[in-house]
């Protein structure tokens, strides 16, 4: 995974807008979904770094944000990965949005 760019990874976000996609959400010990089924409406990266907010807008109704993003990636199946590292090295949350569901 690499530092966020937010200009990068906002157009890498924004290749998903007006799609169908799969969301993978996790915040460490808080919040856990898998496999959650939306049509993305807009998508917006904020802040200043080194960490940044993502939010993702639903059906032009619904919202989800995650806080405290620091690095991402574009896997093989063409997936973003996003995670949030402390400056321990663990990830504290993750963010991954897929055209097709996550595995099990």
């Amino acid at each position: 995974m690499i530092r966020i760019n937010r200009e990068q990874t906002e157009a890498e976000l924004r290749k998903f807008v007006g799609s169908d996609v799969y969301v993978h959400s996790e915040a460490t010990s808080y919040v856990f979904v898998r496999n959650f089924k939306v049509r993305l409406t807009e998508a917006f990266v904020a802040g200043d770094g080194p960490s940044y907010r993502v939010a993702l807008r639903f059906d032009g109704h619904g919202w989800l944000r995650m806080e405290g993003l620091t690095h991402y990636e574009t896997d093989e199946a063409g997936r973003l990965l996003l995670a949030g590292f402390d400056d321990r090295g663990r990830m504290d949350v993750a963010l991954h949005l897929g055209r097709g569901p996550f595995p099990e």
